[in-house]
């Protein structure tokens, strides 16, 4: 039988379940090729002895398992002359339950001008992000102040004034210390989320800012640098300590709509001129141009975002005490979320579609994504999964 060649139709296969690390589970097994991988995860529950039923996806050669072992094979051209290696994932396990009211609602925002009462004018929220250890929101409205909130007691506790316009976008430093935020003229801001003071203003950009990312906390801690893009077409980098600008990536043509940080020591810059630039991060220098969407890119997202938001903090909010611990952990954590295979990046286009890439490597999209009847605004790759 030569390398593509199938097995009669009632021939069984003898295949090896093992973990993405190389861990076999269990013994080599004898299935029939209509085995689907609902079975096969039945199989892999028993052999790892799961009290809980647990969901598992299945790949063969890099390709996902979606149908029948034999229709499989028989696609991909696969050869079963030796024992036919079934690389398995677990997936993220969601447990909802339904939402049958508020449990909170945080009030304060108000006009621009005016002192807060039960009379004043709210105006619009604008930008909301978490905090690393989960404990703390910040928040940027069309008032033209910052908020941080404390979770626990779902109150105030600091309100940042400075910005001379509406503030459309907050983001926190991997190590919870600093909250940077962007307005509509153009201002960056730094505040220091313990006290709710002013660390200083970064003045350089034009227009608007649209987007702000922070250099992971694998690669450096304290947090010290991030990045921001702007409708004035350029990617700034900045050093938070001092305020300065670094330098300044131009090469888009239109407006920046997203930024990204990755963990591989690239920078991403989404814009309205329908392209993906890389970056890096060390120097500025452009890598490459990804393109192929047919509009303005909207939205990105890599697969490590929720590890490189979150830095060295876990899902209890707990990090170590000391700098060079939160290092370690931060990279540990990176380095599991990747599953040993580089930084994937999605992206959401006005053109209806969605691309997949493997920016670190290529130029060309893994994957092009069809079926929105509409603009795509928001992607999301789910964590420690290969769904978004």
């Amino acid at each position: 039988m030569t390398g593509t060649e199938q097995p009669p139709s009632h021939a069984n296969i003898i295949i090896q379940l093992e973990s993405e690390e190389g861990n076999a589970a269990g013994p080599q097994l004898d299935v029939p090729q209509d085995v689907t991988p609902s079975q096969l995860e039945t199989l892999l529950n028993g052999l790892q002895h799961n009290e809980e039923r647990l969901s598992y996806s299945f790949f063969i050669h890099d390709q996902e398992l979606a149908a029948e072992l034999g229709t499989h094979l028989l696609k991909h051209q696969v050869s079963v002359e030796a024992v036919l290696r079934i690389v398995y994932q677990p997936q993220a396990v969601f447990k909802v339950r339904a939402v049958t009211r508020c449990t909170a609602s945080l009030g304060g925002h108000a006009g621009a001008s005016a002192v807060p009462s039960i009379n004043t004018p709210r105006e619009a929220v604008l930008s909301v992000n978490f905090s690393p250890d989960g404990n703390r929101v910040a928040s940027g409205s069309g008032d033209t102040s910052v908020r941080l909130w404390d979770l626990h007691t779902q109150t105030p506790q600091f309100t940042c004034n400075g910005h001379a316009s509406w503030v459309l976008v907050v983001a926190w430093s991997p190590d919870a210390a600093v909250v940077a935020s962007g307005d509509h003229d153009g201002g960056l801001w730094l505040w220091e989320p313990a006290t709710g003071k002013a660390m200083g203003q970064c003045k350089g950009h034009r227009k608007f800012i649209t987007s702000i990312a922070w250099q992971p906390a694998h690669i450096e801690l304290p947090s010290r640098r991030f990045c921001s893009g702007s409708k004035d077409t350029t990617i700034k980098v900045w050093d938070a300590s001092t305020r300065r600008c670094l330098f300044t990536m131009s090469n888009h043509t239109q407006a920046i709509t997203q930024v990204k940080w990755g963990g591989d020591g690239l920078i991403y810059s989404a814009g309205r001129d329908c392209s993906i630039n890389v970056w890096a991060a060390a120097d500025g220098r452009l890598l490459r141009s990804l393109t192929g969407h047919g509009h303005w890119v909207n939205t990105m997202s890599l697969s490590t975002d929720y590890v490189l938001r979150t830095g060295p903090f876990d899902h209890t909010g707990v990090a170590p005490d000391d700098i060079e611990s939160r290092k370690q952990v931060a990279q540990q954590r990176y380095d599991a979320a990747r599953h040993g295979l580089p930084e994937r990046l999605a992206t959401g286009s006005d053109d209806f579609t969605l691309f997949l890439w493997d920016p670190s490597n290529q130029k060309q999209p893994r994957a092009r994504m069809t079926g929105h009847m509409q603009l795509v605004n928001q992607a999301c790759l789910v964590p420690i999964s290969r769904l978004f």
